[in-house]
């Protein structure tokens, strides 16, 4: 195999807010950290171990605007991007090193809207964006009749 690949599928939840940059020209990058567990019976023991690992996520521009909108801390989101390592001079003169994911797309598991509705019991819509679109508001009723399709299943 001659090709490489660098992707990244996380499904975790806002560490804190989502914290946007605009830069001159208009554009924006947007950054939040992201936290996923991992949960094992820990055999000698009988003891459930939860360990949590951090991500830095990266957001771009419009969706970035997005992002920032409707995320708050602690909202559940599924990402997937590419890892970018980053290496910058610190204030000591030490050289410091990060990994992003730097996020192609996106889907909210929960909202700002949802987590209100869930805890007043409301029902929740399903919010569904991606890196390069906006968000969707539920679609209209229609008064057409549903057609019938010829899918086996």
């Amino acid at each position: 195999m001659s090709g490489t690949l660098n992707k990244v599928m996380l499904i975790g939840h806002l560490g804190d807010e989502v914290k946007i940059h605009y830069f001159e020209g208009g554009n924006c990058i947007a950054r939040f950290p992201l936290a996923t567990n991992e949960s094992y019976t820990n055999r000698q023991t009988g003891e459930k171990v939860t360990n949590t690992d951090w991500h830095n996520i990266v957001i771009r521009n419009k969706a970035a605007e997005v992002c920032e909108k409707y995320l708050s801390k602690g909202d559940k989101i599924y990402v997937e991007g590419r890892l970018k390592n980053r290496q910058w001079q610190g204030e000591d003169g030490q050289p410091r090193y990060t990994t992003e994911v730097h996020v192609q797309d996106f889907t909210f598991l929960t909202t700002k809207a949802n987590s209100g509705a869930v805890q007043n019991n409301q029902p929740t819509s399903n919010v569904q964006n991606t890196a390069t679109s906006k968000p969707v508001d539920a679609p209209a009723a229609s008064n057409a009749p549903e057609q019938e399709d010829d899918l086996p299943f």
